[in-house]
């Protein structure tokens, strides 16, 4: 699907409006100071959390300084670049996935990460950004809303780097994931009767699910769920994030 363009007559250019600087940037204002603010507040946060440490404060202000030119560079770009190549990237994942399973690096009972001469990185990083976009590029060049037929094959594409990451074992970057390519589908317009069908499926699926949990991750449930029930161990975070709230003010 080609981006739609709007074009103004060379005939008549005192009816185009003209551009202001930061049209150049490709950029959203206000989701910009949004994310700006985020970012400050958590910068906040972790000033306190470490104790006033700066070297904590100044590394994680680096990462987002990256991060936010990143993002810059990748706004240029014209949406069919991006589901030009999302394809490609959505192999290239999965590949990396399998490589996690056959050969990663382990690490307190997790195999999540590829080493390379000098570093090693998470290949579930990537499919964080990579799913959404296989799952929207393909949505884009059919009907909409999608029939049951493409969202059955959008699910499956949604399903086998979720599997894959769950195995490492890493539940909730696997969670993540799945919600980011099951947004898009949603936000394509499919009916409410998918949605509700879904639901009911999902619910009667739970029991299937929660049998083939890990002891550990069936641990943080009941943590989340009732905190109080290990005070001194698995709660105790939670009890005392609790507590904190409770009894915090502006200082």
């Amino acid at each position: 699907m080609r981006d739609f363009e709007r074009t103004m007559p060379e005939a008549q250019p005192h009816l185009a409006r003209r551009r202001g600087l930061w049209s150049y940037t490709h950029l959203d204002a206000w989701l910009l100071v949004l994310l700006l603010m985020l970012c400050s507040y958590g910068l906040l946060i972790l000033y306190s959390a470490s104790g006033g440490d700066m070297d904590y404060v100044t590394r994680q202000g680096i990462r987002l300084g990256a991060g936010f030119a990143v993002m810059v560079v990748l706004a240029q770009f014209r949406p069919r670049f991006f589901a030009h190549w999302a394809p490609v990237l959505y192999v290239l994942g999965v590949a990396l996935l399998v490589g996690v399973l056959l050969f990663g690096v382990g690490a307190k009972g997790a195999q999540r990460w590829i080493a390379l001469p000098g570093f090693r990185f998470q290949p579930s990083e990537i499919m964080k950004l990579v799913l959404p976009l296989m799952v929207a590029g393909y949505l884009a060049k059919r009907a909409l809303p999608p029939s049951f037929k493409h969202i059955f094959i959008s699910l499956g594409l949604v399903f086998v780097p979720v599997v894959m990451i769950m195995k490492q074992p890493d539940l909730g970057t696997s969670l993540l994931i799945a919600a980011s390519g099951i947004f898009v589908l949603l936000l394509s317009g499919i009916y409410w009767r998918y949605i509700f069908g879904a639901l009911a499926v999902a619910a009667a699926g739970l029991p299937g699910l929660w049998m083939v949990m890990k002891d550990y991750q069936k641990q943080r449930v009941l943590t989340f769920l009732d905190p109080e029930s290990d005070p001194l161990g698995a709660g105790w975070n939670i009890i005392q994030s609790k507590a904190a709230i409770g009894s915090g003010d502006i200082r």
